[in-house]
C-alpha cells in the first residue's frame, strides 16, 4: 500500500515525498485509517516498524484539515526519553514542513534558553508538543501550560515509561487534559500493567498487534560463552576481525560503558560513549557523529535500545547479557533495520548463562554459539541446568 492511497492532504504528501516515503509499513497500513477515523487505539509494535510515522502522519492530517483553536496545544505526544523526543520532533519537522505545523520537543537537560522557548510554546499554544513525562509535569505545575483545547494524546513506548517509573507523572499530566480527546497508546509489549493503563485512559479502543517481540530472522545472532576477564579481549578481537563500519555495543551499567570505552580507546579503536551522565549537548554530538559514520563504534546503556532511529548499524554487541528477553530483542533490533542485514553478538559469562536461557525461551530456539579464539584461553561450558532441548550449534563469526 502506498501513502498516496490514504488520500492525505497535498501539503502533507509533499513532506512525505520529501522524506522519501512511498510504501507504508504494516503498522502504518493498520493504524493510520483508524486514527483518521477518530478511534482510540492500543497498538503493540516493536521498534523499527515505522510506528512514529503511523501516528504523526494522521495527526498532522487531522490538524491541518480541521478548525483549530488558537492559544492551546492540540496534540500531546508523551515519550520516555529525551532522545526519542528529539527524534520524533525531527520526523515531525520533516513531515509537517509544507503544512505549516507548529511543534516543540520538551525534555529535561536543556539550558535556560531552552526553558524560555518551552514556556513560550506551552503558554501560547502549539499544534503538537512532544515531551517526557517529568518535564511536562514540571511545566504544568507552574500554571501556564494551555491544555484546555487539546484533542489528541499519544503515549509512545508506554511499556518503557512504566518500567522507568513514570506512571504517576503520566497520570498527573492526563488529569489536566480535557476528558473528550482521542487517545493513542503504542507499546512494544503488552504486560498487565499496560492493559491497566489502557483501561484507565482509552475509550473503546481498537487493538492492533503488528508483531510478536522476536528479532528479524535476517539478524545473524551468536552467543559467546566466556569468562568475565575475557570479554574485553573478545570485543577487541571481534572488532578487528569483522570490519563492520557501524557497531553499537550495549552495557548494562554506566560504569561498564565508561570502562569499556576507556579500554577500547587505549587499544586505538575510534569509539565513544553515551549515557545519562553526559550533558545533553555531548549526547547529541556523539549521536550525530555515529549517525553520520564519523564515529564507527558507540558504547551505550539501554537508553538507546528503544526508539532511536539509526538505520545503518551493522553490528550490535551485548557486552553484558540483557536482564530479560524483551530487552534482548530491543537491543539487537537496532541492527538489520529496513531491508538491511545485521549481526548481533552476545558475550555470556558463567553467571549470565541463566539469563541467556530465558532469552532463548522467548525466542523459541537456542542462540547459536560463536567460536572463541583459542588465544583467549579455555572457556566455560554451557551449564547443564541452563541448557535447553534445542540442538547445539557452534558458528564462527562472519566476516564481511
Amino acid at each position: 500500500m502506498k501513502f498516496i492511497d490514504f488520500n492525505l492532504d497535498s501539503r502533507l504528501m509533499e513532506g512525505i515525498d520529501a522524506a522519501g516515503y512511498e510504501e507504508a509499513t504494516p503498522v502504518q497500513q493498520e493504524v493510520i485509517p483508524h486514527i483518521l477515523a477518530g478511534k482510540d487505539l492500543i497498538a503493540a509494535a516493536q521498534t523499527g516498524t515505522g510506528k512514529t510515522a503511523a501516528f504523526l502522519l494522521p495527526l498532522i492530517q487531522k490538524i491541518i484539515t480541521s478548525p483549530q483553536t488558537n492559544n492551546s496545544i492540540t496534540a500531546l505526544v508523551i515519550v520516555p526519553t529525551r532522545e526519542l523526543a528529539i527524534q520524533i520532533a525531527q520526523h515531525l519537522e520533516g513531515f509537517g514542513y509544507f503544512a505549516g505545523i507548529s511543534s516543540i520537543a520538551v525534555y529535561g537537560g536543556g539550558d535556560g534558553n531552552a526553558f524560555i522557548q518551552e514556556k513560550k510554546a506551552l503558554s501560547m499554544g502549539a499544534d503538537i508538543v512532544v515531551c517526557t513525562p517529568g518535564k511536562m509535569l514540571s511545566h504544568i505545575k507552574m500554571g501556564y501550560v494551555k491544555l484546555q483545547d487539546l484533542k489528541y494524546l499519544v503515549l509512545d513506548e508506554a511499556d518503557r515509561m512504566l518500567d522507568m517509573g513514570f506512571f504517576d507523572d503520566i497520570m498527573f499530566v492526563i488529569k489536566h487534559l480535557p476528558a473528550k480527546r482521542q487517545n493513542l497508546l503504542f507499546s512494544a509489549t503488552m504486560p498487565p500493567k499496560i492493559r491497566t493503563l489502557a483501561k484507565s485512559i482509552l475509550h473503546q479502543p481498537i487493538e492492533i498487534n503488528i508483531a510478536i517481540s522476536k528479532p528479524p530472522e535476517k539478524i545473524n545472532q551468536l552467543a559467546y560463552l566466556i569468562y568475565e576477564p575475557q570479554k574485553i579481549p573478545l570485543v577487541s578481537f571481534l572488532l578487528k576481525q569483522t570490519n563492520f563500519d557501524n557497531t553499537l555495543i550495549f552495557c548494562s551499567s554506566k560504569l561498564s560503558v565508561k570502562q569499556l570505552t576507556k579500554e577500547l580507546k587505549r587499544l586505538s579503536f575510534k569509539a565513544d560513549e553515551i549515557h545519562s551522565d553526559l550533558d545533553q549537548d555531548k549526547r547529541e554530538s556523539v549521536l550525530s557523529d555515529f549517525r553520520s559514520g564519523r564515529l564507527p563504534i558507540l558504547i551505550a546503556t539501554d537508553i538507546l535500545s528503544r526508539g532511536i532511529d539509526i538505520d545503518n548499524i551493522e553490528l550490535v554487541i551485548n557486552f553484558d547479557v540483557p536482564h530479560d528477553g524483551e530487552d534482548y530483542v530491543h537491543r539487537i533490533g537496532r541492527t538489520a533495520r529496513a531491508k538491511a542485514k545485521g549481526s548481533a553478538y552476545t558475550l555470556v559469562n558463567v553467571a549470565e548463562q541463566r539469563k541467556l536461557t530465558v532469552i532463548e525461551q522467548l525466542l523459541g530456539h537456542e542462540v547459536p554459539k560463536g567460536e572463541v579464539p583459542s588465544e583467549l584461553g579455555e572457556t566455560p561450558k554451557r551449564s547443564t541446568s541452563n541448557s535447553n532441548q534445542h540442538s547445539k550449534r557452534r558458528h564462527h563469526f562472519n566476516k564481511k
